[in-house]
């Protein structure tokens, strides 16, 4: 028997389970006595983790990334580990790349370094088969497990995101708004947030009372670090024939791609040509003219995960999701809306 079942038993969370081992004050005396009546009746010894880390902790979270060259990520990585080192805690980085296998392995690599808790950057950890999940669930029996812009209901995991679906909503409406008729929609990734995006697009059309053109939903399937091989995609769609006076990336580099495309056609962006990206990373001031982005307020989003995993490890009680709104970030690759 653990923590978990003495919480479904006891009829109470698993966060006052550990308050009343660490016989905090902040528990009735009715909960208690519930409580120990159920440790005392199964004989439950609670380890260092039940009590809330307090002894023996290592001081260490565990961050699995699954590339740690994706610039959304590097950036995640760096607001941890500061964020993290503020509170005097140490990183311990496991690089999964995006292979299951080795993602089970990474959580296996941090439980055997006894990590206080683990960070799941990415919601690429989540498979749609939730047998392919156990390991999550499994790591979560050990130490408090926080996902980064993902969503899984699980005990003791904890979920910090952007709403994706509403913030590609809001970029696709503000395309539709400005005149474009034609909206080409780019994207890399089908996992978890890749999903919620495409949602919001195809949500956009419907309250435009647009059909969705699945030619205009495209996904790019090469490597999308290569600027020059997403141009080269565009231009091919266009000799094909593709008609699309505006282009909406599920990534800044994506976008990037779209603006090479434009410079390669002549196309004047955002006359000719609307460009929307989305992280608001540093990319979307290397291009003439700057682009326009889906802030998805990451920096917040880490900050809310350091606060999320140390009030877990202290004891106290944390929401299971947080959800942050995105935020447009108007630069000059699109117009304004037109008036109705």
């Amino acid at each position: 028997m653990n923590i978990y079942d003495i919480s479904r038993h006891a009829g109470v969370s698993i966060a006052t389970v550990s308050r009343v081992l660490n016989n905090s004050p902040h528990v009735s005396e009715e909960t208690r006595r519930k409580v120990m009546k159920v440790i005392d009746g199964c004989g439950y010894v609670p380890n260092a983790f039940a009590r809330g880390l307090g002894l023996n902790t290592m001081k260490t979270i565990g961050l699995l990334c699954p590339d740690a060259a994706d610039p959304y990520l590097a950036r995640a990585l760096a607001c941890l580990e500061h964020a993290f080192r503020q509170k005097h805690y140490d990183c311990l980085l496991s690089c999964t790349n995006r292979d299951l296998a080795a993602r089970r392995q990474g959580v296996e690599l941090l439980t055997s370094r006894h990590v206080d808790g683990m960070v799941l950057m990415g919601s690429t950890f989540i498979e749609e088969n939730s047998e392919d999940n156990a390991y999550i669930r499994q790591a979560a029996t050990n130490v408090p497990v926080v996902l980064l812009n993902g969503s899984f209901q699980c005990p003791n995991v904890f979920c910090v995101l952007c709403d994706d679906e509403r913030a590609m909503k809001e970029a696709m409406n503000q395309l539709l708004d400005s005149g474009c008729k034609r909206v080409l929609y780019l994207y890399h990734s089908s996992n978890n947030s890749g999903q919620r995006k495409l949602a919001g697009c195809r949500d956009a059309l419907a309250a435009h009372n647009l059909p969705v053109d699945e030619t205009l939903m495209r996904r790019f399937d090469a490597d999308k670090f290569s600027i020059h091989a997403v141009r080269d995609c565009l231009l091919e769609l266009e000799r094909d024939g593709l008609q699309f006076d505006a282009v909406l990336a599920s990534e800044d580099v994506l976008a990037v791609g779209a603006m090479k495309y434009a410079q390669a056609v002549g196309r004047r962006v955002p006359e000719n040509l609307s460009v929307v990206g989305y992280n608001n990373s540093n990319l979307c001031l290397c291009t003439e003219p700057e682009l326009t982005s889906v802030d998805n307020r990451l920096p917040a989003i880490c900050e809310r995960i350091v606060e999320t995993m140390l009030g877990v490890l202290e004891g106290r009680e944390m929401p299971e999701k947080t959800v942050f709104t995105a935020e447009i970030i108007q630069r000059g690759s699109t117009r304004a809306a037109q008036d109705k």
